[in-house]
């Protein structure tokens, strides 16, 4: 039987979110304590879910754990990891672990935690479209409700002043691989679905590991622990001229701090795009741990004479790849420096070849006459995180997580999550109901302060009371 369509308010919300991730739990759990604040969050999963095909044993997340949802705006908020902590009587066990970066997996444990607990989230809600009414100064937020099988059960619509969109990434797969990953019969797969098909591909008889950043390191790690020695036939091949380590000096890590976004996103837009091409090793590399890891797992496999069958190879591209009856892959490759060219089959692939933005033109396709763009047809983005859009919209809509060619490195990072949702909410409302810091950073970014080239959005309306009964 089909439930009735979810219960809306009368009056406009304040804010609605398009995504629950850790954006947007981020966001959300900020919001919480604003009593002023109406504010609904809406999601298409049935649950909070983050990179479940990455959670690998021992895989830990490369932020301290500091990094949580609200501790580094909010260090009292009830949604700290360090409360997620003590509700589970795991407070002094931590304590005693004495570490820094917590695995992946309880990272992930802790914003389910948080995503049960938090009111005003709507899973199984997928957004259709936002649209702006004029008349009645409001942004129209179409949605559907799903049933436990995924499948439309009612439709919806409520109002909002403001809208934040936090609909992450999706995995990416170089065109020239698209078709064997769509093709049935050898696993080609994104190590975003690692852990799900991990079983087969342990079973292949050669598995090769695309991709030289943290995912693909941890991937080849996981497979070479569980090989046989000296029949562990893999192979690690990646486009970037090294298996290089992430840049995590003290002073390289104030490329994440709000003072070098405010400055990143003061430069004009060909600069912007040149520096973000050049900081690949500061969010592309690859765990200084991680890295000891693979050479001791494959020096302890040279104990007893002989070299483990694994073969690493930095600097080589996959320019096009084909099935071999149905049981194997034959990758064609390139190597960059030596501008050689060889051919590789292999029984299975794991393409740790990252992840793009999710496009925001379906959602926001009855937006895009009022929205202002860059010279590349992206969205500009001020420096409050506000798409800029025609004055006549006088509500804001908000991104996270889709504004890496304005604010720069930090944009995907979890380390500024707390700081850019206080950033949005003190936007919101008007006010500072999270005070942050005016310096952040020791380096001085730039020899004098630009002021920012996107037009101020005008302020938010004043928020509306809530009252008794509204959801």
């Amino acid at each position: 039987m089909t439930n009735p369509p979810p219960r809306e308010p009368a009056a406009p919300r304040d804010l609605v979110g398009i995504g629950i991730g850790p954006s947007n739990l981020s966001l959300a759990a900020l919001a919480h304590p604003l009593a002023e604040l109406d504010a609904v969050f809406y999601e298409q999963r049935p649950g909070f879910d983050w990179h479940p095909g990455l959670l690998i044993e021992g895989a830990t997340i490369q932020v301290p754990y500091l990094a949580d949802l609200v501790t580094l705006v909010d260090p009292t908020s009830p949604w700290s990891f360090l409360n997620y902590l003590r509700s589970r009587e795991r407070l002094f066990p931590f304590y005693f672990a004495e570490r820094l970066h917590i695995h992946r997996a309880e990272y992930d444990a802790y914003c389910r935690w948080v995503a049960q607990h938090l009111p005003g989230l709507r899973f199984r809600h997928q957004v259709d479209s936002v649209r702006w009414d004029p008349e009645r100064d409001v942004f129209e937020v179409d949605f559907t409700q799903l049933d436990a099988e995924g499948e439309a059960e009612a439709l919806g619509r409520t109002h909002t002043r403001n809208v934040v969109l936090g609909v992450g990434t999706t995995p990416y797969v170089p065109d020239p691989l698209q078709p064997l990953v769509d093709a049935p019969g050898v696993p080609v797969i994104h190590a975003a679905d690692y852990l799900g098909h991990r079983d087969s591909v342990l079973a292949a008889g050669h598995v090769t590991v695309v991709g030289s950043g943290q995912s693909g390191a941890e991937v080849f790690l996981d497979l070479l622990r569980h090989r046989p020695a000296g029949r562990e036939k893999l192979h690690w091949i990646g486009r970037s001229e090294a298996f290089a380590p992430m840049e995590y000096s003290k002073l390289g890590l104030e490329h994440f701090t709000p003072d070098y976004t405010r400055y990143f996103h003061a430069l004009t837009e060909p600069v912007r795009d040149r520096v973000v091409a050049a900081q690949w090793q500061l969010h592309k590399g690859i765990d200084a741990g991680t890295l000891a890891a693979i050479h001791d797992e494959l020096y302890r496999r040279t104990l007893h004479g002989g070299w483990p069958d694994a073969v690493l190879i930095p600097g080589v591209r996959v320019r096009t790849a084909g099935r071999i009856a149905t049981a194997k892959v034959e990758l064609h490759l390139e190597h960059l420096q030596q501008d050689s060219r060889s051919r590789l089959t292999t029984d299975a692939v794991v393409l740790a070849t990252g992840y793009r933005e999710h496009s925001l033109d379906r959602i926001l396709a009855g937006l895009d006459p009022y929205m202002r763009r860059d010279s590349s047809e992206r969205p500009r983005i001020d420096e409050e995180f506000r798409l800029v859009l025609d004055p006549s919209v006088t509500g804001s809509l908000y991104v996270q997580n889709a504004e890496l060619h304005t604010h720069g490195v930090g944009a995907p990072d979890l380390g500024l999550a707390a700081w850019r949702s206080a950033t949005i909410l003190n936007s919101l409302t008007g006010k500072d109901p999270y005070p942050l810091p005016v310096r952040t950073a020791f380096t001085t970014f730039g020899l004098h302060h630009q002021p920012t080239r996107v037009p101020q959005t005008r302020q938010a309306k004043q928020l509306t009371p809530l009252v008794e009964g509204r959801q």
